[in-house]
Parts: structure tokens; C-alpha cells; sequence
């Protein structure tokens, strides 16, 4: 049985902060607030839309009302997958590590909070579609990350077993998921979280993809 390598996507694969942010703030300006600077997605991203907006928000002075969040929501979904990679890049060493690893005989997925069918737009202006075996988005299925079985599944439909599986992630949300699924995980120091990875205690931690295959093998071993 191949090992199966779970990736998230914002702040892990890709550094996607400026046009999440650029969504948040063409929401925040449209209501008569003051944009936020993308320094402020470390705070802010990494739990899904409804979250960014509900923390852009009272952030900015505003907490939403329900019904308005929802009407914002979709409002971001389709503000945001107009412009889903106009400053989005893959961060250094993505593309041949991932090349490479394939090549090695690991099976690779995507599991992320970002919406399903932006997570597809994302990952085909970026190049690396073809590369995964799965891509799960927020509602992929009934649940999602930090919820176990969002990553369980998702190592599922790639064909895996979570016996033979590593998590690759950048946030609390990551490492406390793969804990939950008993997989281990591997976090990424340059993403997008509101404490040092490190201190979040994932399996093992690296600043660069090219770092990657020693870590990997390391657990594996």
C-alpha cells in the first residue's frame, strides 16, 4: 500500500493571503469600513470564509448578524473565485517536491477548509491539479477539518489508508486534526497561524519543501 500525503492548501502549498485578503477587504470596504492589511491574515485566515469574515469584521468594529454573514458569504465565494490567483503563488519548491515525491510512489491529496470548487480553480491556475489524487474542500464532505474524518476521508477517496498516511499543514487546525485521526503530521513554519508551529508540537516541522522528503522518510523509518 502506497503512502498517502495530505496537504492543505492556503498557507501550506500556496501563499494565497493577498487575494483572500483582497476578497475580505472589497467586502469591508463595499460596508463603509477601512481595509485590513494582509499582514493580518495570520490572524485571520485558516478557518474558512464564514470565519474570515466573521473576524475581518469585528476586527474592523462590526461583528455580522447572521443573515448579513451568509448574504457576505456568498458574496465572497463568487468575489473570490473571479479572482482566486491574481497575486496566489505556489510558495518555493512546491512544484518539483511534490514532482518529485509522486515520482517516489506517494500518492498525494489535498484537504482544506477552502471551498471545493475554489480549491480546484486555485490549484489548476497554479499548475499542480493533475498531481493529486483528491482534492477535499470544506464541504466535500458533511463535516471538515479539525473534524478527524475530514482527513480520514479524504486519504479514502485517494485510494490510501490512514495507516500509511503523513499530514502536511500549517495551523492548529492541521495539527489538531491529524492528532484527532492519529496520523502523523508534518507542519511548515511560513503559513498562516496565530502561534509558531513549533509550539503546536506537529511530528516534525521544516522552512522549506525541499526539506520535505528527509522529514517524510524520517517518519516513515
Amino acid at each position: 500500500m502506497r503512502t498517502t500525503l495530505v496537504f492543505d492548501l492556503d498557507g501550506t502549498l500556496a501563499e494565497t493571503a493577498p487575494d483572500i485578503m483582497g476578497t475580505l477587504n472589497h467586502l469591508l470596504v463595499q460596508e463603509g469600513l477601512a481595509p485590513l492589511p494582509v499582514s493580518k491574515a495570520r490572524d485571520l485566515v485558516g478557518a474558512g470564509a464564514r470565519a474570515l469574515l466573521e473576524r475581518g469584521f469585528k476586527v474592523s468594529g462590526r461583528p455580522l448578524l447572521p443573515e448579513r454573514l451568509e448574504a457576505l458569504f456568498q458574496d465572497f465565494l463568487v468575489h473570490y473565485l473571479d479572482h482566486i490567483a491574481d497575486l496566489s503563488f505556489l510558495f518555493e519548491g512546491v512544484e518539483p517536491a511534490l514532482e518529485r515525491l509522486k515520482a517516489r510512489g506517494f500518492t498525494l491529496a489535498v484537504c482544506t477548509n477552502k471551498p471545493e470548487q475554489h480549491s480546484h480553480a486555485l490549484l489548476k491556475r497554479l499548475g499542480v491539479h493533475e498531481q493529486f489524487a483528491a482534492i477535499a474542500g470544506r464541504e466535500t464532505f458533511p463535516f471538515f477539518k479539525p473534524d478527524p474524518r475530514h482527513l480520514t476521508e479524504t486519504i479514502r477517496l485517494a485510494g490510501g489508508e490512514g495507516q500509511r498516511a503523513i499530514m502536511i499543514g500549517d495551523s492548529r487546525t492541521d495539527v489538531d486534526t491529524a492528532r484527532a485521526a492519529g496520523i502523523p503530521v508534518i507542519g511548515v513554519t511560513f503559513g498562516y497561524t496565530d502561534v509558531p508551529i513549533e509550539a503546536l508540537n506537529p511530528d516534525k516541522v521544516i522552512s522549506h519543501f525541499d526539506a520535505l522528503d528527509t522529514a517524510i522518510d524520517a517518519l516513515l523509518s
